[in-house]
């Protein structure tokens, strides 16, 4: 069964940006990543979401998850989760690897659930 693909419109609009800006993702007070290389996608009326670099993630501390879902925008999302000193958090972590040509700059980047890890967009 193939799956339905969407594409980006005036109804749903979906943008990619990068901003230039340090951003730091904590969890449990441990950086678990740190760049100035992130791109902010703007999915229509949903929160902004920070994609930060592969190369400026700890790998260390996540391990690959068995999870995945699909958005019809964006593609197949695949999982990690958080094992990090004292926090565990499944699933937490995710990553376009393929992602439909729409959104192709968020290939080799990865998103955090915010209710689980601090990402923090500073000014300095």
């Amino acid at each position: 069964m193939s799956k339905q693909v969407l594409i980006p419109n005036e109804k749903h609009p979906i943008t990619v940006s990068a901003g230039g800006q340090h951003v730091v993702a904590t969890v449990g007070g441990q950086v678990i990543a740190d760049t100035r290389d992130a791109l902010t996608l703007q999915e229509s009326t949903y929160p902004a979401v920070q994609y930060i670099p592969r190369k400026d993630v700890d790998f260390g501390l996540l391990e690959r998850s068995d999870h995945s879902t699909y958005c019809p925008y964006k593609g197949d999302a695949s999982y990690y989760s958080i094992r990090a000193g004292e926090t565990s958090a499944d699933n937490a972590v995710w990553t376009y690897e393929a992602p439909y040509d729409a959104v192709g700059e968020i290939k080799d980047y990865v998103a955090f659930y915010p209710n689980v890890v601090d990402v923090q967009v500073r000014e300095d």
